[in-house]
């Protein structure tokens, strides 16, 4: 779960509740305030290293990340 690490190592300041929700035959879909950011059946593979954290990022906007 590197995605939920960076996430939470970086904005863990502006996050009021995560919740990671098993599914089946490998789904991986990550949403922030309900909103679909990414999507292992969208793109047909898995995420790249930091792809969901910058997803994340671009979600939230000019937020500091966390000890800046």
């Amino acid at each position: 779960m590197r995605a939920v690490e960076d996430i939470l190592s970086s904005y863990q300041h502006v996050i009021d509740d995560l919740r990671i929700v098993t599914g089946s035959k490998g789904v991986f879909d990550v949403k922030v305030d309900g909103q679909l950011i990414y999507s292992k059946a969208l793109t047909g593979r898995h995420a790249e290293s930091g792809e969901v954290l910058a997803a994340f990022a671009e979600h939230v906007g000019p937020i500091a990340r966390y000890g800046e």
